[in-house]
């Protein structure tokens, strides 16, 4: 794409240093803030490439004009694209999802202080710490710090003349010891400030310091022979340690580093961080981006750590990374363990990252169905590099025994749900003994000739319930017969008859998928449901034959006779087992004694 004049004279000048440039649209609105360890060579790659995203060309064809800001190293440049993109929040930059829906803890700005978890954020009101993703560990936290301090839970603003002047009374929090009663004086406003500092170290992730604390006033105190105020203090250590082991997992021999897991969906990217003091894990959260335009993993990992390490206030020189980020701090370790305690590490912050992706999407399918079924059959397209998206899936599978009562049977997945509606059943016509293969062709030609003669649409796949062979047998009946286009995929089962690969292509190939995969569920769905649906009919077929074929040997009995008895009786046992007279009320005497005789013999006179 060619810039216009205004645009190739900036990038002529641009200069060949660290940076951040931004561009603008024609209404002066800036559009895009990025960094570059070269201004000159980053910014003209926009304009003397192609670019694969819709996106990007589509920002590229919105920029008016660009200014730029020189800075002395790649990691000042790193920390001002940070800040321009909270302060502005362009179009087409990553975007950091709103976290208001997300917990925090509010410790209020008043001189006795409250204690609470909120998910409205007014810095003037207080100091916030979160947001939470898991409420659990909101109240978990809360929990602790009410057990440990006697805070006040009341709303009351208290104003200390009016404390002075004994214009409050204490209530019935104060009388239970859930609270310490400032409201009379009861405690001094520098103790309860001391009781405000603990809990805040807690919310923090600074037990262990706190632990430490109350280990020297222990010791202290023991040795002051003050027994009774030590004993209160290990009480309260006793709470706090048993709090750690439900929070925290210890490991010695990792101290402090903070780890982060990444995940990709589509657009959605999800960063978690897990923070490490002391050898525990005090802190755990995860944020969500949108990717705008063709920023890479590296450079979100980058934004996603500067954002974690800022909301949870670590200052850790040490992080371990899925990947190594494009993160500009000489200062700061990065590690990519393959083994050993990093590597445990590493492997439960991805765990969370992916929870957390899997309930994200969960919440997503729930609000919106349809964005379920586009994300597999976008992904089962892409997979099989399909010209469009397979809005419509045929699957077939026979079903027989040892040749007799053979049947096949069609589901129809439409928009990747069953549409029962549609599924057809086969009768085999042309096929005698166990012949899967010439029964598959028999029933794909006799789907697809009167589909074609009613002048309908036509499936966008069609999968069989089996390996090479079957997709053989269809490939003849769609293509050599019929002169079909129609993309033709098979499933094949282990040992244990549970869905393994996936066939496709001619000749077929594997196509690899994890049993995880939202896709490997889906077709294991679909071939599960053929299996199903193949056999039942089967099952039908072999019930009715076997109980209808004793009746079609007597003469004179005719279908309708046939089907009035098996009404009437139920089965062949109770039909045999019936008198003459019971017979005859349902089917005449005539036909009546024609069916008694054929079980009895001839009845004598």
């Amino acid at each position: 794409m060619k810039p216009n004049p205004h645009i190739e004279g900036i990038l002529k000048s641009l200069p060949e240093s660290p940076g951040v440039y931004q561009y603008f649209n024609s209404d002066g609105v800036i559009i895009y803030v990025g960094k570059a360890k070269n201004l000159k060579r980053r910014v003209n790659s926009y304009w003397n490439k192609e670019h694969e995203s819709f996106k990007t060309n589509a920002l590229v064809r919105n920029i008016a004009d660009i200014k730029y800001i020189v800075v002395n190293s790649e990691q000042d440049a790193f920390l001002l694209e940070n800040n321009l993109i909270k302060r502005y929040q362009p179009h087409y930059n990553i975007l950091l999802k709103d976290g208001k829906s997300y917990p925090s803890i509010c410790i209020t700005r008043e001189p006795y202080p409250r204690i609470f978890k909120t998910r409205t954020i007014d810095k003037l009101h207080g100091e916030y710490f979160g947001p939470y993703s898991w409420t659990g560990t909101v109240d978990l936290v809360l929990d602790i710090i009410h057990q440990l301090y006697p805070l006040r839970t009341c709303k009351q603003r208290l104003d200390e003349t009016l404390i002075e002047q004994g214009k409050y009374k204490v209530c019935l929090e104060y009388h239970i010891k859930n609270c310490c009663g400032v409201c009379e004086s009861c405690v001094s406003r520098e103790q309860y400030q001391a009781y405000i500092d603990d809990a805040r170290k807690i919310i923090k992730g600074d037990a262990s310091d706190l632990q430490d604390e109350m280990l020297q006033q222990m010791k202290k105190l023991s040795e002051e022979l003050r027994f009774e105020e030590a004993q209160a203090i290990k009480e309260k250590y006793l709470i706090l340690e048993k709090f750690q082991s439900k929070t925290v997992i210890t490991n010695t021999n990792v101290r402090d580093v903070d780890v982060f897991g990444y995940e990709e969906q589509d657009q959605h990217i999800y960063i978690s961080m897990l923070r490490i003091h002391r050898g525990c894990i005090i802190q755990g959260q995860t944020i969500e981006y949108r990717r705008q335009v063709d920023e890479s993993k590296e450079e979100i990992l980058a934004h996603g750590i500067l954002e974690l390490r800022e909301q949870l206030g670590s200052k850790n020189k040490e992080i371990i990374v899925p990947f190594a980020p494009d993160f500009p701090d000489a200062e700061l370790k990065i590690s990519i363990p393959q083994s050993g305690d990093r590597a445990a590490l590493l492997k439960l912050a991805m765990q969370n990252v992916k929870q957390y992706k899997l309930d994200r999407l969960k919440q997503a399918d729930k609000l919106n169905p349809d964005q379920r079924a586009a994300r597999i059959l976008g992904a089962l397209q892409k997979m099989l590099s399909l010209e469009k998206m397979p809005s419509w899936i045929d699957s077939f599978d026979n079903s027989n025994l040892q040749g007799k009562d053979a049947v096949a049977g069609c589901v129809v997945f439409k928009k990747a749900k069953p549409s029962k509606s549609d599924y057809k059943k086969f009768v085999i016509k042309s096929v005698e003994g166990p012949d899967d293969y010439a029964s598959m062709r028999e029933v794909v030609y006799r789907r697809y000739k009167h589909l074609m003669e009613e002048g309908g649409e036509l499936p966008d796949l069609i999968i069989a319930d089996g390996g090479v062979g079957q997709m053989g047998a269809i490939r003849e009946a769609v293509e050599d017969q019929l002169g079909l286009q129609i993309p033709i995929a098979g499933l094949v089962k282990d040992d244990k008859h549970r869905t393994h690969t996936l066939l496709y292509g001619f000749p077929p190939k594997e196509i690899g998928m994890k049993p995880t995969d939202e896709v490997f569920r889906f077709l294991t769905q679909i071939q599960d449901e053929v299996h199903r649906f193949a056999i039942s009919f089967h099952k039908q077929r072999r019930s009715k034959s076997q109980t209808g074929s004793e009746l079609d040997q007597i003469p004179g009995i005719g279908e309708k006779t046939k089907t009035e008895l098996l009404k009437a009786f139920k089965s062949l046992k109770r039909l045999r087992e019936a008198k003459l007279e019971d017979i005859q009320k349902i089917c005449g005497t005539n036909r009546g004694s024609i069916v008694y005789e054929h079980f009895h013999g001839k009845i004598s006179l």
